[in-house]
């Protein structure tokens, strides 16, 4: 049986895989961004879609790096004290962001390697399900678990999608 953080947790994930279904099957032309069709153009555009996803590491790097000066007790740095209950909070962020980034980024320029075009043009949906994943995860780690459930399902299950989607294309 499960508890009750456990069952809030469960909706939560399928609530974001739900969200991630949802933008998938919208129509990728209302994205609004021109897929690029020659293969120079579909890296470049695959580089930017990287500078995005990076920059949620940067900002949370950022806000690490702001809360350590304003804390007497996390001044010193993580090697030196243990870090505040809060400070932990947001440099597990920038760890599970790191990690959702990376992903991410191979990702894209995997898409946009793919000889078919349909590749580059997921990327827009997916890059749009990344900065909400990395917003609700953000926030809801400090509300709770439940909450950030939501938050990592919209980052990491498009991820998922777009590397099976990979596979697909390249075993097929």
């Amino acid at each position: 049986m499960m508890t009750r953080k456990q069952q809030a947790v469960a909706i939560g994930m399928v609530a974001g895989t739900v969200c991630t279904a949802l933008i998938l099957a919208y129509p990728i032309r209302r994205f609004g961004a021109s897929v690029p069709t020659d293969a120079t153009a579909r890296i470049a555009f695959a580089l930017r879609a990287d500078a995005i996803a990076m920059m949620w590491l940067l900002i949370a790097i950022a806000n690490v790096a702001r809360k350590r000066f304003f804390s007497p007790a996390d001044i010193d740095g993580s090697g030196i004290a243990s870090p505040s209950a809060d400070l932990r909070i947001d440099a597990a962020v920038v760890q599970n962001t790191l990690e959702q980034a990376v992903l991410a980024s191979v990702l894209y320029l995997s898409l946009a390697s793919l000889p078919q075009q349909d590749g580059v043009a997921i990327i827009p949906p997916l890059l749009t399900l990344f900065c909400l994943g990395r917003l609700t995860f953000w926030i809801g780690y400090h509300v709770g678990g439940p909450w950030r459930a939501f938050g990592f399902a919209v980052t990491f299950y498009p991820t998922v999608f777009g590397y099976a989607f990979i596979a697909l294309r390249l075993f097929s």
